[in-house]
């Protein structure tokens, strides 16, 4: 596993680089390779590829050990949401969702903001078709909204200005940390819009009814450490820096974890919000069975009994 130290300088220099932000576009390529073995199927496994901070890049990639960090880039704009991004980030997640080396990600924002969220005038003439968002195929919704669903870790980082849509894809986070300089804000409602990506719904679970309504009925933002305060978020630093070094951190602790278990534990706890307590506690025992034939609940056996750090295949 990859940990912190052995990023070293690389790490900062690149986020101390990131969070100034160049304007940059790119492409997502994939690649098929050999079949995905842990899962057992005939589908050609993926790779997500790089895509460098460099003048056309909207999302960056970058790729480190079983981790991969996703930046908006578009500071020119606030980072705000258009089409292309959002397509960009849907091709992202499902990439990174079936690329077997890969067992978290994070989200982070280049720039002074995470993001402003939508582009208003860049979804304007698709808005009002009822057309999709994104392809059927080849993707995952960002804000979660259909499925397919991510079934790996995501961390969302944020830090500056973090409204409407981008607060909404910070929702859909398995965890979430901000910078203490966040500007959270809901206030479609004040624009003649409503919260349109999941915070109807999201919001109002994560932060209770009062806490949610009384910031989305309004418009009015709040801090990083209200949001911590009502349970947005889990984590507060000091800078955005020590926040994505937190994201990090907490991404490489999961990604030493077995992913099956990983993955069962997010199957479960969804299947609890989604379909309720007792459809997802009917279903443990044999979960939880299932995992004892393993070949990693008997390397996790092995190590512990070696007194060694295990090394999970996610078989």
């Amino acid at each position: 596993m990859t940990c912190l130290n052995d990023l070293g300088r690389r790490t900062f220099l690149k986020i101390a680089a990131a969070l100034g932000g160049a304007s940059t576009v790119g492409a997502l390529p994939c690649l098929a390779g050999a079949r995905d073995t842990s899962q057992q199927t005939d589908t050609p496994t993926i790779t997500l590829q790089d895509v460098p901070l460099s003048s056309g890049a909207k999302l960056t990639i970058e790729r480190r050990g079983q981790i991969v960090l996703f930046g908006i880039n578009r500071p020119y704009i606030q980072n705000r949401i258009d089409p292309e991004t959002f397509e960009k980030l849907a091709q992202a997640y499902y990439q990174y969702d079936h690329d077997p080396s890969l067992r978290a990600a994070i989200l982070f924002g280049h720039g002074e903001n995470f993001s402003r969220g939508i582009d208003v005038e860049g979804f304007k003439s698709l808005a009002g078709t009822g057309k999709p968002w994104i392809a059927s195929t080849g993707t995952i919704d960002p804000l979660a909204k259909r499925a397919p669903r991510l079934t790996k870790p995501l961390i969302v980082v944020t830090h500056g200005d973090t409204w409407n849509m981008a607060h909404e894809l910070f929702l859909v986070a398995d965890i979430r940390i901000a910078s203490a300089d966040t500007r959270f804000g809901q206030d479609e409602n004040t624009h003649g819009r409503f919260p349109g990506g999941g915070s109807t719904i999201r919001f109002v679970r994560e932060a209770g009814w009062g806490n949610a309504m009384r910031y989305m009925l309004t418009g009015d933002h709040w801090n990083a450490e209200e949001a911590y305060r009502i349970g947005d978020v889990q984590q507060v630093t000091s800078t955005p820096e020590k926040a994505l070094e937190a994201g990090i951190q907490i991404a490489n602790k999961i990604a030493a974890c077995g992913p099956l278990g990983i993955k069962t534990t997010l199957i479960s706890a969804h299947l609890a919000v989604e379909a309720g307590e007792e459809e997802a506690l009917s279903k443990l025992d044999a979960q939880f069975g299932a995992l004892f034939h393993t070949q990693d609940f008997l390397e996790g056996r092995t190590a512990e009994a070696e007194g060694r750090e295990p090394v999970y295949q996610g078989k």
